[in-house]
């Protein structure tokens, strides 16, 4: 299993591109400390840490006409209230699939996935790699589910040809993945912008009430272009397949996926809805506002046939969890495990546990007041990586920095058109800034920035 996962992992970073972190020389000019890292959406999220998440518990309500087609309530509504979100969700109950086979899939007119493989390029066929009997029969378990659902068929005389590479999910089920190292290489990059997290998260929070949308398989939704279906086949124990729907592990098909949804919902990002690839977080001030707005997410997914996984939404929740921040009426707020991962971190004893620390702290630094000053110390040393010592400064930096975790500050939601006010720090090692804005009388933070000099 384990070889496996390292097989996998690596035959996605290889037809990606991505490179592994390593210790770069040191630049001249300024450092950024608190500069947002974006995710590969390309690659299968075999967890759930970063998917969104209510911050409440759930109450499961009857969707479908047999007892187990259920979807999810937030607990924190009155009675009243609930039955005015179940209402809208079941006169929509049209857009929920249960199995594979209900979903109609995206008109190939309006959105298909193309490969757009080079000219020059060369088609590789792989050679049939052993598998185990546990992995076999998994494998075998998943090609029946996809034919039955239409996501397959079969192909002969193909140029292209790619092992299946199974990985255990959390749940301890079998994921298969295909290694579509060599069809990626052959494939430039789509660089389709991406929407921005931190713009995503501020448009999100500071709304009284919030509902968390997943689509159905959603990349399977998605029809390959007939001239590219061929491209994807894949090796079987008897049989080659390949998919007539966008499968997980090709090349820009998180970027495909992007657009379908900013298609779709183009009227209604940032004002109702927001949406970062197969994560979308309806919004509303109100639960009149909220009712509304449902239904007009939900007439929009219907004029474009998708359709959604009941046993993965949840409806009328005050607050959860959107692309690893805490989102509520308040504001936003950390997510409490990365703060107590933190926290939890003894004293770095080598340059991996400090490399490992030090990116723990800038996945929070939006919300670490002058970080740039508190990591100096830990930064010098990572300069000295051959004469790693543990020193006091050090101590005392990751001393203060677990204090503020422990607490952290909540940060208010930018209002459109009001003043920031900026204020500034300067020393030696750093320059720190914070934004604010008047709310109620009172300075409330909106962004700690820091940079390195």
């Amino acid at each position: 299993m384990h070889a496996d996962q390292k097989t996998t992992r690596e035959c996605y970073l290889s037809s990606l591109k991505i490179q592994p972190l390593a210790d770069s020389p040191k630049s001249k000019g300024v450092h950024a400390v608190g500069q947002q890292t974006t995710e590969n959406i390309d690659l299968p999220r075999l967890g759930e840490e970063e998917r969104i998440e209510p911050a409440e518990d759930l109450k499961p309500f009857q969707l479908g006409r047999a007892p187990e087609q259920v979807t999810n309530m937030g607990s924190q509504l009155s009675e009243a209230d609930s039955s005015r979100v179940k209402c809208v969700v079941r006169d929509n109950r049209d857009l929920f699939a249960w199995t594979a086979s209900d979903m109609p899939g995206i008109d190939p007119t309006f959105l298909c996935h193309r490969l757009a493989v080079c000219r020059d390029a060369r088609p590789v066929a792989q050679k049939k790699r052993k598998m185990g009997d546990e992995k076999r029969k998994a494998a075998n378990a998943e090609v029946k589910k996809l034919l039955q659902a239409k996501f397959i068929r079969e192909v002969t005389y193909t140029t292209w040809l790619a092992n299946v590479v199974l990985v255990k999910k959390p749940n301890r089920k079998w994921r298969m993945c295909t290694d579509y190292t060599d069809l990626n290489k052959a494939c430039p990059k789509d660089v389709y912008p991406l929407p921005c997290i931190d713009r995503l998260v501020d448009g999100a929070s500071g709304h009284s009430i919030f509902s968390f949308l997943d689509a159905y398989s959603g990349y399977n939704q998605i029809r390959m272009h007939p001239s590219d279906e061929e491209k994807t086949t894949f090796i079987t124990e008897n049989t080659n397949f390949c998919y007539r729907v966008m499968p997980f592990g090709l090349k820009n098909a998180g970027a495909t996926y992007q657009r379908l949804m900013d298609k779709v919902s183009q009227g209604q990002i940032a004002r109702n809805i927001e949406i970062y690839v197969d994560d979308m977080v309806g919004k509303s001030n109100s639960l009149a506002e909220h009712i509304t707005d449902l239904a007009e997410i939900f007439g929009e997914l219907r004029k474009h046939n998708m359709q959604l996984n009941p046993k993965k939404c949840t409806f009328g929740v005050k607050g959860g969890k959107f692309l690893g921040f805490m989102l509520s009426a308040r504001g936003i707020e950390t997510n409490r495990d990365k703060c107590q991962a933190v926290l939890n971190m003894r004293s770095p004893s080598n340059l991996k546990e400090l490399q490992r620390l030090l990116g723990r702290l800038v996945a929070l630094s939006r919300f670490l007041p002058r970080l740039g000053d508190k990591i100096s110390p830990m930064m010098k040393l990572l300069r000295k990586a051959s004469m790693f010592s543990w020193n006091e400064p050090c101590d005392e930096a990751s001393r203060a920095l677990k204090a503020t975790l422990a607490t952290p500050p909540i940060l208010a939601r930018p209002i459109p058109l009001n003043p920031i006010l900026v204020y500034l720090a300067v020393s030696d090692e750093a320059i720190s800034s914070v934004l604010a804005q008047e709310k109620e009388g009172t300075q409330a933070p909106i962004y700690f920035i820091s940079r390195l000099l």
